[in-house]
């Protein structure tokens, strides 16, 4: 009894083994190996589970305007190039360097830096998952930490598409540092103002062709997201849409969307990195 009571103690002071760290870039297998290897900047390429993906655009370091783009439903990392289904224009990391192009052809003379950020797990399709707010709950901790991280002194975007959008409006309240918040094809995003958003600049599109706008409005517990950051009552400044098809259209080049969310990186509001 006295060695097996000896045994148990050693056992409750060993400390709980952590989870293993996630394989280097160039480790990760192919495809996402040879990402690295081509040059491209990630800060985090996980394939384990779906996969997790954190590539920045530009020089983060000594950038004056960040964009962090949050993906929203059934985006993996399998599907991080290329697309869901293929289709480029729903890849995060395309849609990334449609931004930063934009930027730099818009303000060459400013230091920019755009991040792709799939930094957590969102729902697989439309499931109970993604009616519920659980998913995003975990990224937006996720998030908030992430833009922590972030050089102070810059003007930081969080740019959200559809259910990225919900986890972008629970993090923005914990992260003052943030000068705006921008919602594409956003079913909700856990409130129903703008003003429950932290104070942030709150932007919001949604195409006329936007399957999006078919889901109620409604929040019950965890169920549901909220009033459309779209809807007059919310209290966002709207964004053009012109251009844009469908629910994932909006960070296509020539898209006056994409040219409108350009101009709020590159003229932030009033709150910067490190403000209280």
């Amino acid at each position: 009894m006295r060695i097996s009571l000896t045994l148990l103690l050693l056992t409750l002071a060993l400390p709980l083994q952590a989870a293993p760290p996630a394989p280097a870039p160039a480790r990760a297998g192919e495809p996402y190996a040879s990402w690295a290897r081509s040059g491209r900047q990630f800060l985090t390429l996980d394939p384990r589970g779906d996969g997790r993906a954190v590539e920045v655009l530009g020089d983060l370091t000594g950038a004056e305007r960040i964009a962090v783009l949050v993906p929203g439903v059934d985006t993996r990392l399998r599907d991080f190039d290329r697309g869901l289904g293929g289709v480029s224009r729903r890849a995060p990391a395309v849609q990334a360097r449609a931004l930063y192009a934009e930027l730099r052809a818009t303000a060459p003379g400013t230091r920019v830096a755009v991040v792709a950020w799939l930094g957590y797990d969102p729902p697989e399709g439309l499931s109970l998952d993604s009616a519920r707010d659980l998913r995003a709950r975990t990224g937006a901790d996720e998030l908030t930490a992430f833009v922590q991280t972030l050089p102070t002194g810059a003007a930081v975007t969080l740019i959200g598409h559809s259910y990225g959008a919900l986890v972008v409006g629970l993090a923005a309240p914990h992260l003052p540092c943030v000068a705006d918040v921008v919602a594409l094809g956003a079913p909700g995003m856990g409130t129903n103002t703008a003003a429950g958003l932290g104070g942030a600049q709150v932007w919001s599109a949604l195409a006329d062709n936007d399957w999006i706008r078919r889901i109620p409005q409604l929040r019950v517990g965890h169920l549901g997201h909220g009033r459309r950051p779209s809807s007059p009552a919310f209290g966002a400044q709207p964004l053009p849409t012109a251009g844009v098809s469908g629910h994932d259209g909006y960070l296509c080049p020539g898209s006056a969307t994409l040219t409108a969310v350009a101009s709020v990186v590159l003229h932030p509001a009033s709150r910067t990195v490190g403000a209280a």
